[in-house]
């Protein structure tokens, strides 16, 4: 089974895939796998909070909009000194990705060259640099991708239905836009959603019907299990099936089987058992190290045991091709929440 690349799905097609026998759907979403990426090799991304907290939004479930009390006081934007230490500890401990998270509605025009220059600066140490930064401009898109930006995160977050459950202060549309200036610049799209979130399974089939059916698919489609950190409104929200969430990964494997499909939030609450079946069903890209922004992830130490344990290896990214390749050990919202690309 190699599924072509297709851009025509319907919900039914969708919810069919979902319902199929668990093992049924693993054994296809890995044959996709197989045929379109090595099976034993996982990208590997470090995220680091650039500019942390005190965004005016209301997203349901991030612990950084200024309205909830969860904790997390509002800082600056870091220096491009500051970022640089962390992106050469990420680059040293294995990550070949480095992607820099500013908790904005959207970023200012006088936002854009203090970020593009620490982007500049980041590129230069080898890396591929991945920013989410909120919603953006067709000619901030430019001046990104100008100054070395590979990867830009917007995640859809849920299906357009639900979505008003969630966010109240911008439209699904905005994103959209965001998503199709980016595009239109020559970048790379990170954009995935949450799970977990109260949604239907018809709802998180929705969600990824519509990245499926984006004129492009995304590059890297993070899926996100909810994090609940408390003062959110999601806190308590009842905690999704894990085996339905590594069905939400088989699926997407389906739908995208050219994307690198993020393991993403929520790692730190999952059991090694269960990171394995959502990498034979297709998840072939994580977060690594400490944190996510501004939640948890498992460390650099358990990751390295797991990969290990698995016969897994880390993929290192080339500058001549887009194809990921494996020679070392080793999202944006909730990733850019927290998120989770």
């Amino acid at each position: 089974m190699t599924d072509t690349l297709r851009h025509d799905w319907s919900r039914d097609e969708v919810a069919a895939l979902f319902a199929l026998p668990f093992n049924d759907l693993l054994a296809r979403a890995h044959a996709v796998h197989a045929a379109h990426h090595d099976p034993n090799a996982v990208q590997v991304s470090t995220l680091l909070s650039i500019k942390t907290g005190g965004c005016p939004e209301d997203c349901a479930y991030c612990p950084q909009a200024q309205r909830y009390q969860t904790g997390v006081q509002a800082e600056k934007l870091m220096s491009v000194e500051a970022v640089l230490e962390k992106a050469r500890a990420a680059r040293d401990a294995g990550a070949s990705r480095f992607c820099m998270g500013a908790a904005w509605r959207a970023p200012k025009d006088r936002d854009i060259p203090r970020v593009a220059a620490i982007v500049r600066a980041v590129k230069a140490l080898g890396l591929e640099t991945c920013a989410t930064l909120g919603m953006l401009k067709d000619d901030h898109a430019r001046a990104l991708k100008d100054a070395g930006l590979d990867y830009y995160n917007h995640n859809l977050d849920t299906a357009p239905e639900f979505y008003g459950e969630i966010i109240h202060t911008r439209e699904y549309q905005d994103r959209l836009d965001t998503l199709e200036h980016v595009r239109d610049a020559g970048l790379k799209t990170c954009c995935g959603g949450i799970v977990g979130m109260g949604e239907s399974r018809s709802q998180r089939a929705g969600l990824l019907q519509t990245l499926a059916n984006l004129p492009e698919h995304p590059q890297s489609v993070p899926i996100n299990l909810l994090v609940q950190v408390e003062g959110t409104p999601l806190a308590g929200t009842e905690r999704l099936d894990p085996f339905e969430f590594v069905r939400t990964i088989a699926v997407a494997r389906i739908l995208m089987p050219a994307s690198m499909v993020r393991l993403s939030a929520g790692r730190e609450d999952m059991d090694e058992a269960l990171q394995a079946l959502c990498f034979f069903a297709g998840a072939n890209s994580i977060f690594y190290g400490e944190k996510l922004l501004t939640t948890g992830n498992p460390d650099t130490e358990r990751d390295r045991a797991l990969f290990a344990r698995l016969d897994l290896k880390p993929l290192q990214v080339t500058e001549t091709s887009e194809t990921v390749h494996a020679d070392i050990v080793v999202s944006c919202k909730q990733a850019h929440a927290e998120s989770a690309a």
